[in-house]
């Protein structure tokens, strides 16, 4: 073959290459190198001269231009700054937070909480929104969620100072001045302790007590014909004042037990007994009624015995005075002895500096506002006095003895009403003297504190064995489950609650138990005092729960209505419309739940302009157009009656249930 020929073919061939190579630098797909001909060495290298105007590519120029662009490519993607990974949301925790401040912070509602908590040892349905979790069940929330968490900064609070009135030390006994003594008057219900004092006062007290029997204690000063004067407190001996009768016997120096002469010893005089041998109170015996033919003093005395009360008679310590309070007899022996033993005793006070008492009762007056019967122990009150009793503090206004009559000043021992107090303090309350308004509201301040820190550690203790017992529970549910699988579990898990999944047990509580409801409004505060302890006795809740739903003293007031009224499950009608039913059209009533929950199963009124018109059951009750058996509050529903009545917008439908128990009623004679 023609020399010529093959070199043509061999050029030829180093195009295709040269060719191919260009394509290849055109899609990147070429090293950073200039290429070079390759000949084949099965032939001699020759010069050969191409014609590159006419045909040979400018190779250089073009590889020159695609490697341009390839560098601006490359710093262009190397000043394009990196994109990171999107990072986790981060969740502020703390040690313990509650269901919804958890889902707050996680900017989730609280159904994600819920469902987060699925398969864990919380029981999900007792929980609630106010529901505390602890730091291991916080971080599995979070790291379910797809987040991350990080503590929160805990807001150091400065440890508070200690800003509370204290009494002051005890006087200089050079100082001190003789007082009168404080007699306490105790004894069962009825054996006549107001009469004793009625006669002594020349009052009719008893006359407008209710029932004749003391409904709190009265402090009386007493003036004898030899100018000794006597304080006495009269405290009920009904069974229900026990509290009472022990915050009597707190402020007093001597106690006189009264025992009727035809009864003996009853349930309250033990108690009585109790009381002043706890205090280290002197007791003197009235043995009252004497004028009966039925009495015997000396059974009295020999009763009194067994409870260590030993009379003179038998050898003790212990005077004992035959006296008639009805008709008046032998009551001034009683007083000399009253006054022989406090001689004895060397009653003192500092009648100088701060005030210092104790209240004995409390109540809201009318006129006054709230009044206070309080027993001065030290120092003299004045007109213009701060004065400080548990989280309460008043500026004197005006001061009051039993009678009513105005007073200028209180010394020791001197019983006074007190008007100008902020808040009615509790009886049993310990008075003292501020020097400012401003201190006295330090003082208030500070107790408050200290009695919410006091709240949140016993709320702590609570939830913690609440949560413990919740953890057993759940831990006692999954006995012999270890070796089953998560599908296993959940069927078992199912089955074992399948009977609970119907109703949550918040609603099954609302619909199945019988409530009460209570408020308990007083004239003073010793009365409503006695009452709760009475009800904290009920032992009957599988029948019917009570609820202490407010407490305090004073006058029915609207605030008690409104709040009673929370606690019924009540819906107002928004809306009116027909519905067709066969041939007929059914009234439907477009409602929303305001308080509680509505219960099909229950009985519902219709109350329009305050008046019941109609009483009975419901037809049927949608949300959503399904037939439900319970609406809770908030929620909008459309209710028909059972009976074709016209509704108006603004009428008010009440549920409400209604059972009868047969109840087997004790009395207790000394009640």
């Amino acid at each position: 073959m023609n020399w010529r020929v093959m070199l043509t073919l061999e050029n030829l061939g180093q195009l295709h290459r040269a060719c191919r190579q260009l394509h290849s630098l055109a899609y990147g797909k070429v090293h950073r190198t200039q290429w070079k001909p390759v000949l084949s060495s099965a032939y001699p290298m020759c010069p050969v001269q191409l014609h590159p105007l006419l045909w040979q590519p400018d190779t250089s120029s073009q590889f020159r231009l695609l490697t341009t662009k390839e560098r601006k490519k490359s710093a262009k993607e190397k000043q394009r700054p990196v994109q990171p990974k999107p990072e986790k949301q981060e969740v502020e925790i703390m040690s313990r937070m509650s269901v919804e401040d958890l889902a707050k912070a996680m900017h989730k509602d609280i159904d994600h909480i819920y469902k987060a908590l699925l398969n864990t040892s919380v029981d999900i349905d007792a929980l609630e929104p106010d529901s505390v979790l602890d730091e291991v069940l916080i971080k599995d929330i979070v790291l379910k969620s797809g987040m991350k968490h990080k503590w929160a900064k805990l807001k150091e609070d400065k440890i508070k100072e200690n800003k509370d009135a204290v009494k002051r030390p005890p006087a200089d006994p050079a100082s001190l001045t003789p007082r009168p003594p404080i007699v306490t008057i105790l004894g069962h219900v009825d054996h006549g302790k107001t009469t004793l004092l009625d006669t002594l006062r020349k009052t009719q007290v008893a006359a407008m007590e209710a029932g004749g029997i003391t409904q709190h204690i009265g402090a009386f000063l007493v003036r004898l014909p030899s100018g000794e004067k006597i304080t006495f407190l009269d405290t009920p001996g009904h069974a229900a004042f026990s509290a009472m009768r022990a915050r009597g016997t707190h402020v007093t120096d001597i106690v006189i037990l009264v025992v009727a002469a035809e009864d003996g010893v009853m349930k309250q005089t033990v108690e009585s007994i109790q009381h002043a041998k706890n205090a280290r109170v002197p007791i003197i015996v009235a043995i009252n009624k004497c004028d009966k033919p039925e009495a015997d003093p000396d059974r009295v005395k020999k009763e009194l015995l067994a409870h260590n009360v030993v009379c003179e008679e038998y050898g003790g310590d212990v005077q004992a005075v035959h006296v008639s309070a009805l008709k008046g007899d032998n009551l001034m022996a009683l007083a000399e002895a009253t006054v022989a033993l406090a001689e004895v005793l060397e009653l003192k006070a500092d009648s100088t500096g701060p005030v210092e008492g104790t209240i004995i009762e409390s109540r809201t007056d009318k006129g006054k506002g709230p009044v206070t019967t309080a027993i001065i122990q030290r120092g003299t009150l004045r007109k213009g006095c701060i004065l400080v009793a548990g989280k309460s503090w008043a500026k004197v206004r005006l001061m009051f003895d039993e009678n009513g009559k105005a007073m200028e000043v209180a010394p020791p021992s001197m019983p006074v009403e007190i008007v100008g107090w902020k808040e009615v303090p509790s009886a049993g309350e310990e008075i003292l003297e501020v020097e400012s308004e401003q201190r006295a509201r330090e003082v208030v301040e500070w107790r408050t504190y200290a009695e919410q820190q006091e709240k949140a550690k016993k709320d702590l203790e609570v939830i913690e064995a609440k949560q413990k017992e919740h953890r057993d529970a759940y831990k006692k549910d999954r006995e012999g489950m270890e070796n089953m699988s998560w599908k296993q579990r959940r069927a078992a898990v199912y089955k074992s609650k399948k009977h609970l999944l119907a109703i949550r047990p918040k609603e099954k509580g609302e619909s199945d138990k019988n409530v009460l409801h209570i408020i308990i409004k007083g004239d003073v505060d010793g009365s409503v005092e006695a009452i709760l302890n009475i009800l904290d006795t009920y032992d009957a809740d599988e029948e019917c729960e009570l609820d202490v739903v407010h407490c305090g003293i004073g006058d029915i007031s609207e605030n008690d209505i409104n709040l009673a009224e929370t606690f019924k499950g009540t819906a107002v009608v928004l809306a009116i419309f027909d519905v067709t039913v066969g041939k007929s059209t059914v009234p439907v009533a477009g409602c929303r739940v305001q308080k509680g929950q509505l219960d099909r199963k229950m009985k519902f009124k219709l109350i329009r302009n305050q008046e019941v018109i109609w009483t009975g059951y419901l037809s049927s009750m949608k949300h959503h157009k399904d037939d439900v058996p319970v609406v809770k509050t908030g929620m909008d529903c459309g209710l028909s009656l059972d009976k074709n009545i016209a509704f108006q917008v603004g009428d008010e439908i009440v549920c409400f249930n209604e059972k009868e128990v047969e109840q087997t009623i004790s009395w207790d004679p000394g009640f």
